[in-house]
């Protein structure tokens, strides 16, 4: 079995031909405006909505990431809505990763993507419901270990893309027993 990363942008009949292929999914959202894709992407949003929303219901697990660019996708208002479909249409234990942005290629001209903006971010998102929000390319931000749900342990103690521990015991949480999404085995 593999992994897909992709952008989202890809026909329904083309992932329902893939999708016994995969152990697990990761998509690029790369906002949660139309505008943005159109100015930004060249593309569509809804497309891409209609991706996670294939995902949620095919026995794949997925996970979403989202490249926050300070004045283009960081909006408080974006990110609520964002955070608020994600919980009605996905459901609230999709993990949502908000990765910091570094100029480059294109958009040099912009400038990194500051800690307290991921923060805010990630915050919003957990306000809206969101069980596993992740905060990515900021080493040593403790916003990377997984939580559990309902006793709030840390599970998974991470360190950029290094486990420091784990304390998900068959699935469950090793103090609760609370089941936790995710591929396991």
């Amino acid at each position: 079995e593999s992994v897909m990363v992709s952008n989202g942008f890809i026909s329904a009949g083309a992932l329902k031909s893939v999708l016994p292929f995969l152990k697990a999914v990761k998509i690029d959202l790369k906002s949660f405006s139309q505008s943005f894709y159109s100015d930004i992407c060249e593309g569509r949003l809804e497309p891409v909505l209609d991706t996670l929303k294939l995902l949620a219901g095919a026995g794949v697990w997925y996970e979403i990431v989202v490249l926050i660019i300070p004045g283009l996708n960081d909006g408080a208002d974006e990110l609520k809505r964002m955070g608020a479909w994600i919980v009605k249409e996905l459901g609230q234990n999709v993990p949502v990763h908000f990765s910091r942005f570094h100029p480059t290629y294109k958009m040099r001209n912009i400038a990194p993507t500051p800690a307290e903006t991921l923060l805010r971010a990630r915050q919003l998102a957990a306000d809206e419901g969101i069980n596993f929000v992740y905060v990515g390319n900021m080493p040593g931000e403790a916003h990377q270990d997984t939580l559990c749900p309902q006793c709030k342990t840390a599970l998974i103690r991470r360190y950029q893309y290094s486990i420091l521990e784990n304390k998900i015991v068959k699935g469950n949480c090793g103090k609760c027993g609370k089941a936790v999404p995710g591929v396991w085995e």
